[in-house]
């Protein structure tokens, strides 16, 4: 019986291998997407200690272009910031490895396909939903959630069973990935209590400010400081440039899948100054209707997203859209870097709507008469005059 496991490393999943292989079985083929979250270290030593459980294979995925390319430029293009303030860093990452997952087991001819998520989160939900849209056929297995299994409970059957790793839970789980890293504790259990500053896995490095310069092409982020690159290599670049500065760090608080308040801390350095910084040129190149709208579709789009429907045909046609949008958001973005902060100095673009032939706001017009804006007003205010006249009492 083949099984192809979601594989991480860590607890959960390391469960996973050893009672499926052991108690049910299996012929595990365990399997690690990589979103950006690990290093060649990291994977050697995440395959070493799948076989170690007892997995018949391990394979690891290199998924980051794919997911910059699927859904890392929409978010951008959306400019998606969830309740206004988490760029949707973990939970755009799984719908990714879910897809590469399932498409794997496909591949391999596996029956059933198992992960390590509890009956508590969001994740059970986004990693079912794509497995059963793309492979009804294939069956789900969920140990962990389908027995009701404390952590106790894991560790304990994994030493009878002679694997004694040190599994003491950390005081801060981190999740690393290419747009950015959630950081959850004890505090984030909490309403009222902040991460302190130790949680973070970025420290203040740089007390100096600097300017940086950021290039868009067609809403994609091609050259930081002149020069051109991915825009992969970009994100991991200024990632690492921002977070000396401690930039990024915020704790989102929303409403999961499965109708209950969470609250995650995070930091997102590059994520956050891209996203606003993309807004401010889109500001500068787009129209008023273009922005009203980009905003209502960019919202719903990270909705569906978060909430695991990324594979609803609707989702296809917000691309099309938000694609079409940024064929004149391209120039560059002027950023200053700052201890715990960033600020959005201007923008430079032969797209630039700030066209001064035609009138500086609040100055002299060169576009117009005075006649010509009385009438406009006197037209414009028409329907303001016959609702008073009609509703006069």
């Amino acid at each position: 019986m083949k099984l192809v496991l979601a594989y991480s490393g860590g607890l959960d999943t390391s469960y996973c291998a050893k009672y499926l292989s052991k108690e049910k079985g299996f012929e595990v083929h365990a399997v690690s997407v990589n979103t950006g979250g690990f290093s060649k270290e990291e994977i050697a030593d995440i395959q070493e200690k799948a076989l170690q459980l007892g997995a018949t294979s391990y394979t690891s995925i290199d998924a980051v272009h794919y997911f910059y390319d699927k859904v890392v430029k929409y978010l951008i293009f959306g400019n998606v910031l969830k309740n206004n303030t988490y760029p949707l860093s973990v939970s755009a990452e799984r719908i990714v490895q879910a897809i590469e997952i399932v498409n794997y087991a496909k591949r391999v001819g596996a029956q059933y396909i198992a992960h390590g998520s509890t009956g508590a989160g969001n994740d059970q939900v986004r990693f079912d939903m794509i497995f059963q849209i793309i492979a009804p056929e294939i069956e789900i297995i969920t140990p962990i959630r389908d027995n009701t299994l404390s952590r106790e409970a894991e560790i304990e059957y994994l030493k009878q069973n002679g694997v004694d790793y040190a599994w003491e839970k950390a005081k801060y789980s981190v999740n690393r990935g290419l747009w950015g890293t959630s950081v959850g504790g004890e505090e984030t259990l909490t309403s009222q209590k902040p991460l302190p500053d130790s949680a973070y896995p970025s420290q203040l490095q740089e007390k100096e400010p600097s300017e940086i310069k950021l290039t868009f092409d067609k809403g994609e982020l091609v050259g930081i400081d002149g020069e051109q690159a991915t825009p992969v290599e970009n994100i991991i670049k200024l990632e690492r440039l921002a977070s000396k500065y401690a930039i990024g760090r915020d704790i989102h608080v929303g409403d999961t899948i499965i109708g209950i308040k969470g609250r995650v801390g995070f930091e997102a350095p590059a994520s956050l100054i891209i996203i606003k910084a993309h807004h401010l040129l889109e500001k500068h190149t787009l129209s008023k209707w273009q922005q009203f709208q980009k905003e209502q579709l960019g919202n719903f789009y990270g909705m569906l997203l978060h909430e695991g429907n990324y594979l609803d045909e609707v989702m296809r046609n917000i691309e099309v859209f938000l694609t079409d949008t940024q064929r004149n958001v391209s120039g560059d973005v002027y950023v200053s870097l700052h201890p715990y902060r960033f600020e959005l100095n201007g923008i430079s673009s032969e797209h630039d709507l700030m066209n001064a032939s035609f009138g500086s706001y609040g100055e002299i017009n060169k576009g117009w008469s005075a006649d010509d804006a009385k009438g406009f007003i006197k037209i414009l205010s028409n329907s303001g005059k016959i609702y008073n006249h009609v509703n006069k009492n």
